[in-house]
C-alpha cells in the first residue's frame, strides 16, 4: 500500500459526497469496507451503495473489525484497538492489486475519527491524502435549520464521556457532543439548556427532536433506544445552547 486515501463520505446520504471524493472512489484501485458484526450490515451496505451511486469499479476487499477490551482502562483499550485494526488492514490487503487503496471514513477524516492516527500505525507508512467530507456537525444543523454558533459565540465540541464525568464545560455557552451512546445530557442541570438532537442523519431514517432540555430528554432517550433495537446501531450527535 503506497497511498491511502481517507474519503469523507458524509452521514450516510450517498449526496454528501463530494465531486472530488466521487472522483477519487473513480480513481481507487481497491477499497477497504469494515464488516462491525451481526445486526450492522447496514453500515456496509450503505458504503456499498455509495461506491455504486459514485460509479466506483475498485476491488472491493472487506475486514472483520476488532471488538474493543473493555477490561482495560479507556486509554490503552482504545490503542491496542487502533493496532488491531492497522494489523488488519494490511492483512487484508495482501495480494491486492496495486494503486491507491480508499478507506470511506463516516463524516470527515479529520473530526472525532480515529482513522488518521490508525494509518500512523502502518509500516511503511503510506503516503495519506485526505478528502474532507460532510461532518455531523453541519448535517445536524442543516437538519434543524439553526446556525452553528451565536453572534461571536465560541462553540465547545467533546464527548459524552466527557460531559457525564466532567459536567458543562466551564464558560461554554454551545456545547456539540459526539459519540455519546449513554445520553450523557441527562447528568447535566437542564435549567435553562436547550436541545438539537439528530440520528440518521440526512439518511431517510433521519431522526429529530429539539426543545428544552428538561421538555425532551426522556423522549430523546426513548426514542433512540427504539431505533437502536430496530437498525441494530445508530449515529447521532446533539447540540446543547445555554439560554
Amino acid at each position: 500500500m503506497t497511498e491511502l486515501w481517507l474519503i469523507g463520505i458524509g452521514t450516510g446520504n450517498p449526496a454528501h459526497v463530494t465531486l472530488e471524493g466521487q472522483r477519487a472512489l473513480r480513481e481507487a484501485a481497491v477499497v477497504l469496507i469494515p464488516r462491525k458484526g451481526a445486526g450492522k450490515e447496514d453500515l456496509a451496505h450503505l458504503r456499498e451503495g455509495i461506491l455504486a451511486e459514485a460509479g466506483a469499479t475498485a476491488r472491493v476487499i472487506h475486514f472483520d473489525m476488532p471488538v474493543r477490551d473493555e477490561s482495560l482502562p479507556y486509554g490503552d483499550r482504545v490503542a491496542r484497538w487502533h493496532d488491531e485494526i492497522a494489523r488488519r488492514w494490511q492483512a487484508a490487503l495482501a495480494g491486492a492489486p496495486e494503486g491507491p487503496v480508499a478507506l470511506l471514513v463516516w463524516g470527515d477524516p479529520g473530526l472525532y475519527d480515529s482513522t488518521l492516527r490508525i494509518a500512523e500505525r502502518l509500516a511503511p507508512r503510506p503516503k495519506l491524502r485526505v478528502i474532507p467530507g460532510i461532518t455531523a456537525l453541519q448535517a445536524l444543523t442543516a437538519a434543524h435549520a439553526i446556525p452553528f454558533n451565536t453572534v461571536n459565540g465560541a462553540v465547545t465540541v467533546t464527548t459524552g464521556r466527557r460531559l457525564r464525568d466532567e459536567g458543562w464545560p466551564e464558560g461554554a455557552e454551545t456545547v456539540v457532543v459526539m459519540l455519546d451512546g449513554a445520553c450523557s445530557f441527562q447528568a447535566l442541570d437542564p435549567d435553562g439548556l436547550h436541545i438539537w438532537w439528530g440520528a440518521y442523519l440526512g439518511m431517510a431514517e433521519q431522526l429529530l427532536e429539539s426543545g428544552p432540555l428538561a421538555q425532551v430528554a426522556e423522549r430523546i432517550v426513548a426514542r433512540r433506544a427504539e431505533a437502536r433495537a430496530r437498525h441494530g446501531w445508530i449515529m447521532d450527535t446533539y447540540l446543547l445552547r445555554r439560554g
